[in-house]
């Protein structure tokens, strides 16, 4: 009986902590599930923000370009040249000249002029954080557009009519898109565009994600059906109640364990001390020719066991736990080590060291990356820092100082996840940078979406006008090249050359493209991929 007692009091136990994991997984599966719909939600805002941003950086650098050059005139000679900027720019429709009020002086091409219900006073226009530079709608015939004035001096502004196509809000994934909309407005409420695939149909108790933008006043709005919403992505739910009831069967066995688990943040200690992330080497070539020019070290952490844990499983956490700096110079100096002979041996092969904002600005950053650069014996002109983009720099001009610093001392400076990421192209701009990287986002699209190509033509425009390079990220495909050589982008790097490979692999790649002779296209075997 006391046997027969006891079996009963375990399963009772057991059954106990079963449901009450299984409650706990179902609340904590729920939240993490909606957590990860309102990132991604927030994510997709953040994109069709960050694109009409940079339309305004385009209007704007281009009326700067015009009054620069002296064209902020109504001269027949003036009028043609702004005729010419106009038509090598698809994205702006008319360049006007005005008055301070805002009334219209002159047009480049008057007859736009007719398609126009209405022009808004100076008094309605909304200002953006840079106080010379204004935003507006203007209500026209088949569609409004945005307005963008810039003051050129107390007498005259210039201002910039920006078409708005709605393929620029096409961004839902297929499960939601004709179950939700897409809206850019004004702060005041003017709307400017949206995509929605029924205009005559309301959406049901919908949930909506706004983002304004720090620099324009403009915001953007993603509202999509609740009923929908609340199926997608939701394949989490039953894995994470399987892991949640098999917590609860085994809660015995994992509390008895649980002074000896001491949390992944150990874990990266441990790997640190030991030196198990390796630096893994993805090539950057030429479109044009497949050249390999350089490469970008990508981190990679290979356990004892011989089994290699991708980044997206580590970096961030690296990040938050402040390891990422010492494992950063880890892999610079073991890269500096594994490709020295061939940095040595060409002086044009650049290496690229993923850097976040937080360590670019700590202290003695750049005295550490010199001595370290130095010590390997390599030419500081063949290290490319990539600021990345997923933090935001919160002091642009302490970073501007960092980069013109590094720039004295040899070193160029790219920024990555250019277009996704926290920056503006004016930021861009006054960080002082040599190099922009095209995210990935942007070459998976450029094929298949208009609006991809135009704002690449806007990213190569502005850094030719800033005399900047341009590197495009996770080229895949011919297709891809070709749009991009299309769009004027030089250099890029993906899979289509070459993945990640660690440093034996990305040697013998180097030396089969060698042998294969250089300018022959074509992508990297499979073989050789880790």
């Amino acid at each position: 009986m006391t046997l027969r007692r006891a079996n009963l009091v375990l399963a009772a136990l057991v059954l106990a902590s079963t449901a009450a994991f299984g409650l706990a997984g179902h609340f904590a599966a729920t939240s993490f599930i909606h957590h990860q719909q309102a990132r991604q939600l927030a994510e997709l805002t953040e994109v069709v923000l960050r694109r009409s941003e940079f339309a305004v950086d385009f209007a704007a650098a281009s009326l700067d370009d015009l009054a620069g050059r002296g064209f902020a005139n109504c001269e027949p000679a003036a009028l043609q040249a702004v005729r010419l900027h106009v038509y090598q720019r698809s994205a702006i429709k008319d360049v006007r000249l005005v008055n301070p009020d805002g009334s219209v002086i002159c047009s480049a091409y008057s007859e736009t002029l007719e398609f126009d219900k209405g022009w808004v006073d100076r008094a309605d226009m909304l200002a953006s954080r840079d106080k010379k530079l204004f935003l507006f709608r203007v209500e026209q015939f088949g569609g409004d557009a945005l307005g963008v004035l810039r003051d050129i001096d107390a007498k005259k502004a210039l201002v910039a009519i920006l078409g708005v196509n709605a393929s620029l809000f096409d961004i839902m994934p297929a499960e939601l898109r004709a179950h939700s909309e897409v809206l850019l407005s004004l702060n005041n409420g003017e709307k400017l565009g949206e995509f929605v695939l029924d205009a005559d149909k309301a959406l049901p108790f919908p949930t909506d994600v706004e983002k304004s933008s720090a620099r324009y006043p403009m915001r953007t709005t993603i509202r999509v059906e609740g009923a929908v919403l609340s199926t997608w992505n939701t394949e989490a739910y039953w894995p994470a109640m399987a892991v949640a009831l098999g917590l609860g069967v085994l809660f015995g066995i994992l509390s008895a364990r649980s002074r000896r688990m001491e949390g992944p943040v150990a874990d990266l200690d441990r790997a640190l001390a030991r030196h198990e992330f390796k630096p893994y080497f993805q090539p950057i070539f030429d479109l044009e020719t497949r050249a390999i020019k350089g490469c970008e070290i990508l981190a990679r952490w290979q356990r004892e066991d011989g089994s290699v844990v991708p980044p997206m499983n580590f970096i961030p956490l690296a990040e938050s736990s402040g390891r990422i700096q010492a494992m950063t110079w880890h892999l610079l100096e073991r890269a500096l080590s594994d490709l020295r002979p061939h940095l040595r041996a060409n002086k044009d092969f650049k290496l690229s060291l993923n850097v976040v904002p937080k360590h670019l600005l700590s202290a003695g950053f750049v005295e550490t990356l010199r001595r370290t650069v130095l010590s390997a014996r390599v030419s500081t002109r063949q290290i490319v820092v990539e600021v990345t983009e997923r933090d935001e720099l919160d002091d642009l001009a302490r970073a501007a100082a960092v980069v013109a610093e590094l720039r004295d001392y040899g070193f160029r400076v790219a920024i990555d996840d250019v277009g996704v990421g926290h920056s503006g192209l004016s930021r861009l701009k006054g960080l002082g940078a040599n190099t922009i990287k095209i995210d990935k986002f942007f070459v998976d699209t450029i094929t298949i979406d208009a609006s991809t190509t135009t704002i690449v033509e806007m990213l190569v425009t502005l850094a030719r006008d800033l005399h900047m390079t341009v590197v495009a990220e996770g080229i895949e495909t011919e297709e891809q090249v070709r749009a991009l050589m299309a769009c004027g982008v030089q250099e890029g790097q993906g899979y289509l050359v070459g993945a990640p490979l660690p440093v034996a692999k990305f040697i013998e790649l180097l030396g089969a493209r060698c042998n294969k002779g250089v300018g022959k296209p074509g992508p990297v075997s499979t073989a050789l991929v880790a």
